[in-house]
C-alpha cells in the first residue's frame, strides 16, 4: 500500500492563518506549504520545464489524471524551486488549480485568487517577478489540454 499525500489546505484556510501573521511567520507559512508539495523527480527539472524570468530556479510539469470524456481529465502539477520561499509560493499559486479541468483553470482568475495575500508587498520584487511567468505557463498549459 503506498502512502498518498495528505490533502493540501484550502487556500481559504490558509489565507485566513496568514492575514493574522506577522512578517517573519508569513515567510514560515510560505516556507511550510514549499516543504509540503509533492517531491518533483529531478528528471523532471529540465530546460523544458523550467520558468523563464524567475530569480531562483522554478520548474513547473503537469500531468494528466483520468477523467470522463466531457472534462478530458484534470491536471495535475508537479513543481520545485532551489529557493524555500519561491517554492512556497508556487504551493500557493498550484493550490488555485491543482486537479482541476483545463477549462476552469483557464476561468481561474489565479491573480485575484492571490490578491489578499499581498505577495508583492509582502515579499521583495525579485521574489515576486517570476509569478506571472509562472501563471501564464500554467494558463498555457491549461489552454493546450482543454484545445
Amino acid at each position: 500500500m503506498t502512502d498518498m499525500p495528505a490533502a493540501p489546505p484550502a487556500l481559504a484556510d490558509i489565507q485566513d492563518e496568514y492575514e493574522f501573521l506577522d512578517a517573519d511567520d508569513r515567510y514560515r507559512l510560505l516556507i511550510d506549504l514549499g516543504r509540503a508539495l509533492e517531491p518533483m523527480p529531478d528528471a523532471l527539472k529540465t530546460d523544458a520545464t523550467l520558468v523563464r524570468g524567475c530569480s531562483a530556479a522554478v520548474w513547473v510539469y503537469p500531468t494528466v489524471l483520468d477523467g470522463d470524456s466531457e472534462t478530458g481529465g484534470r491536471l495535475h502539477f508537479l513543481a520545485d524551486s532551489n529557493a524555500a520561499i519561491t517554492k512556497g509560493i508556487i504551493a500557493l499559486v498550484l493550490l488555485t488549480v491543482q486537479d482541476s479541468a483545463p477549462a476552469q483553470i483557464a476561468r481561474t482568475d489565479i491573480e485575484a485568487a492571490l490578491a489578499p495575500f499581498d505577495l508583492k508587498n509582502q515579499l521583495s520584487s525579485n521574489r515576486t517577478q517570476g509569478i506571472p511567468n509562472m501563471i501564464a505557463l500554467i494558463r498555457e498549459t491549461a489552454a493546450r489540454y482543454a484545445g
